[in-house]
């Protein structure tokens, strides 16, 4: 009868081969989770680009016009929240105090400004590090 078990160097190929594998699915969970932080922060950009546009056109506003003020403020973000056009979370993202998901900080360059047609109204501060920007956006 021959030995029974394994040799020390079938273990070491067993336990790389396992090693390699877990080292391959870390990378690829890794990779999968910054994907969906970007897809998150371009929906939340997304989202907040659309209730911007859907309140200037429904009152009538210019683009780069102001809107009238309302509660004493002429803040965009304030108005969408306060007409329900965006929820608590979407409020607090535009005037930069939530994050994004990747952990980026929302920013405004005029506030009280309805954006150009083909710019945004906010960016998020890895839209260039992370390309947490959407390849196009012109439509919105």
């Amino acid at each position: 009868m021959g030995c029974r078990g394994i040799t020390l160097l079938e273990l070491t190929v067993v336990i790389t081969i396992i090693l390699a594998l877990l080292s391959i699915t870390f990378v690829g969970a890794k990779a999968w989770k910054r994907g969906s932080d970007r897809a998150g922060c371009i929906l939340t950009t997304r989202n907040v680009q659309l209730a911007t546009r859907a309140y200037q056109n429904l009152y009538g506003y210019e683009y780069g016009g102001r809107p009238f003020a309302v509660d004493g403020t002429q803040d965009i973000a304030q108005h969408l929240y306060s007409k329900g056009y965006i929820d608590a979370n979407l409020f607090s993202q535009a005037i930069g105090v939530g994050e994004c998901p990747g952990g980026g900080i929302y920013s405004r360059e005029v506030p009280d400004v309805f954006p150009a047609l083909g710019q945004l109204y906010m960016v998020c501060s890895l839209s260039a590090d992370e390309e947490h920007i959407p390849s196009s956006y012109a439509q919105w």
